[in-house]
């Protein structure tokens, strides 16, 4: 008897894949780029350790799917980040990967052209000369960890990072985080449970010793110093929102339970916005409303936005896509987007520095 007799039945093909030095040999990171990220993810940690007043604004797309429109959005976004600059730090939201609880598109990494050939080599390539592109821009980018190998592709061009609801109890993404070079942002389970995020921050924190790829493609026992900027994202969960006073007043007292700094990000969407992309604003409103009454906590928000406002499926005919609009949750439109973050940056700017104090 051979091993052929009792492994990889349920396999049909090991396609070769391009090692991440290969990939970063191609595409080798820039002295621009290099400095975005840099720069990006400093502010982060000075945001997070209460050495800078900005509140950070992770803002973009719910998925990628089209790079011409993904970057005719990046550059509206810089533009924007001109404007707000001293009262609010803008994160592209670039999410390359989507968990899926059955069926539907994995993303534009695992299958880039949209029509189920899967070319994983070609999809991790094109995302990383995406990041690329932005972090040239000046324009720093966040994204979730999903699979644990594609960090070692793309995740120097990676200024921040979060952990999804679905994967924040998962022993493989906290140990995986515990060696990101970015702050995480945990999202409570989607429950709505704080304590799976709370938890997941300290494991994070701590070093860990397990089984990745190096960057020679070759299996490796990755050894981690531990991440000391995790921090919690709310996003709501099945009880409903977790933004107002009282759940906020909630994850504070869970938080110094747990003997963690009392870092909070509000995300504007999913459960928190009922998932109805049209409500964020009205949750951004909110958050701002409670940094202005005095709230010290809430040191970031996320909002699922886009050019065109909504959502569409994905045709069987590519080319009658609608230029600018998610294929995954629904999204804000860019005048929506627009406004929500002017209207934020007035209204924060003399009160952020203040919190400092």
């Amino acid at each position: 008897m051979t091993t052929k007799n009792t492994e990889n039945l349920n396999v049909s093909a090991f396609d070769p894949m391009p090692t991440p030095e290969e990939i970063h040999a191609r595409l080798p990171i820039t002295e621009k780029a290099s400095k975005t990220v840099t720069q990006g993810r400093n502010l982060l940690r000075k945001v997070l350790e209460r050495k800078d007043h900005r509140l950070f604004v992770v803002v973009g797309p719910c998925s990628i799917h089209d790079p011409v429109a993904g970057m005719d959005y990046a550059r509206r976004l810089h533009a924007l980040q001109a404007e707000v600059g001293d009262t609010l730090q803008l994160i592209m939201r670039v999410y390359f990967e989507k968990p899926r609880t059955t069926v539907g598109w994995k993303g534009y990494i695992n299958d880039p052209f949209m029509d189920d050939s899967f070319r994983i080599d070609i999809g991790m390539e094109k995302a990383r000369r995406f990041l690329m592109d932005v972090a040239e821009l000046g324009l720093p980018t966040g994204t979730e960890a999903l699979d644990p190998i594609s960090p070692q592709y793309y995740g120097d061009l990676i200024t921040w990072t979060a952990i999804g609801a679905r994967t924040t109890e998962s022993q493989t993404h906290r140990e995986m985080s515990s060696g990101l070079s970015t702050p995480v942002g945990f999202k409570n389970a989607t429950s709505g449970d704080l304590t799976v995020a709370t938890n997941a921050i300290l494991s994070a924190s701590r070093p860990h010793s397990f089984l990745g790829l190096n960057n020679d493609g070759r299996v490796a026992i990755v050894r981690t110093k531990g991440n000391a900027h995790g921090h919690i994202v709310l996003r709501g969960g099945e009880s409903g929102p977790n933004y107002d006073t009282v759940s906020i007043a909630m994850a504070e007292a869970a938080i110094a339970k747990a003997k963690l700094p009392a870092n909070i990000v509000v995300d504007c969407s999913h459960a928190n916005s009922s998932k109805k992309p049209e409500l964020q604003p009205l949750v951004m409103t909110d958050v701002v409303n409670q940094i202005r009454a005095g709230n010290k906590s809430i040191l970031g928000v996320m909002i699922e936005s886009n050019i065109e406002p909504g959502n569409q499926p994905i045709p069987a005919d590519l080319s009658q896509l609608k230029y600018g609009c998610s294929v995954t949750d629904g999204c804000i439109g860019w005048n929506t987007t627009e406004k929500t973050i002017r209207d934020a940056a007035v209204l924060l700017r003399d009160v952020l520095p203040e919190r400092l104090g």
